[in-house]
């Protein structure tokens, strides 16, 4: 357990199914940082990097680990983002991604307003577009669980 002062825990984190690191629930940066470093091999890289480009991008930006995965949003908004492990790709999703132009690839009739894009390890992330997708994500309502 953290000392109340902000200390990350030393204990082993347990990876769910596909390597997905089970944190438990948490506001704030540090739950945030502790998937990011118990996230598997390339993942952990791949999630500093996007967590790093959401600072960026949006400086205001709220954090929070749910349901094993980190939650990106903004105060009064809702949550605009969100990534999860899984075997072979890092799942980024927008809660409200069929506003945002171009339309990131992944959704189905049952995702309703979430777009997705999954991030394999051999792919190069496409920073601008990233960037440019989590500032319109962030100015549009988000998701209120």
């Amino acid at each position: 357990m953290g000392d109340g002062n902000g200390e990350m825990e030393s204990k082993p984190v347990k990876l769910l199914s596909g390597g997905n690191p089970q944190i438990p629930k948490g506001d704030g940066d540090i739950p945030v940082q502790r998937y990011i470093a118990a996230m598997p091999g390339w993942k952990s890289d791949l999630g500093r990097r996007l967590d790093m480009l959401i600072v960026q991008t949006v400086p205001d930006v709220r954090k929070a680990v749910k349901w094993n995965s980190p939650f990106y949003g903004m105060e009064g908004r809702g949550w605009f983002l969100s990534f999860h492990v899984l075997t072979r790709y890092v799942k980024v999703t927008f809660f409200n991604g069929i506003a945002l132009h171009p339309l990131p690839p992944g959704g189905t009739e049952r995702s309703k307003e979430a777009r997705w894009i999954d991030i394999h390890e051999d792919e190069t992330l496409d920073e601008a577009l990233m960037a440019d997708w989590i500032r319109q994500a962030a100015a549009l309502p988000g998701w209120t669980p």
